[in-house]
């Protein structure tokens, strides 16, 4: 396929120590672009790190992309500028699809093939460090996740790579539509059972469903 997009920056960073309600907190969202061809490897981008592998990280959440152009909405929303890596994204991106990508397409960039995966969910980490606690509700309001991705090749890549969608699934689930079932459309949650879905997703949409079907059955 041609080229759909490219990467502006690739942002890393490493876990920090901190403050939070009084207690000692650790968090990596911050990150910084950085410079030159960048490894891809396993689960993360060389000289990157997540400080809860259970909520963060991981093989479906190896890599975080996030759209300029919805950079741009939120310098608006919120009246100031903010940085590549601002979001605490590995791929800050342009011009490529990233709400509206399909779960299980894959992208080409560099040398590496990464496959989208799941929707960003915000915790009280991104509230840190946007410097406001609610902004995690304004987050999921706006419907504008980002995605995370799955390291399908491992390679290199940097910030000018031009990014190719060079498979798309056979559905229409979108990471936008996932985040929007989670945060409000419960009632579409049997959408989420296709195999290019996280296993995680899967469970939870499972259970719910049995929940559901628990219930219905007892009325």
């Amino acid at each position: 396929m041609t080229a759909r997009g490219r990467v502006l920056s690739i942002n890393v960073g490493r876990v920090r120590e901190f403050e939070y309600n009084g207690r000692p907190a650790k968090s990596a969202i911050w990150k910084s672009p950085v410079a030159g061809r960048i490894a891809v490897r396993g689960v993360n981008l060389e000289g990157d790190d997540q400080a809860d592998r259970k909520a963060h990280g991981g093989p479906d959440k190896a890599v975080y992309a996030y759209a300029i152009e919805d950079m741009r909405w939120w310098e608006q929303a919120l009246g100031r500028s903010l940085r590549y890596g601002g979001f605490g994204e590995n791929l800050t991106t342009e011009g490529i699809e990233v709400n509206d990508a399909l779960v299980g397409e894959r992208w080409e960039i560099g040398t590496t093939v990464l496959e989208v995966s799941e929707p960003r969910v915000p915790c009280w980490r991104l509230g840190v460090r946007m410097n406001d606690r609610m902004f995690p509700r304004r987050f999921t309001e706006a419907l504008r996740p980002g995605t995370y991705l799955r390291v399908i090749v491992e390679g290199n890549l940097g910030a000018g790579d031009e990014i190719r969608v060079i498979d798309r699934p056979d559905h229409d689930l979108t990471v936008r539509d996932v985040f929007r079932i989670y945060s409000r459309d419960r009632d579409e949650i049997g959408r989420l059972i296709i195999p290019q879905m996280s296993d995680s997703w899967k469970r939870w949409a499972e259970t719910l469903l049995q929940k559901a079907g628990r219930r219905t059955f007892v009325a």
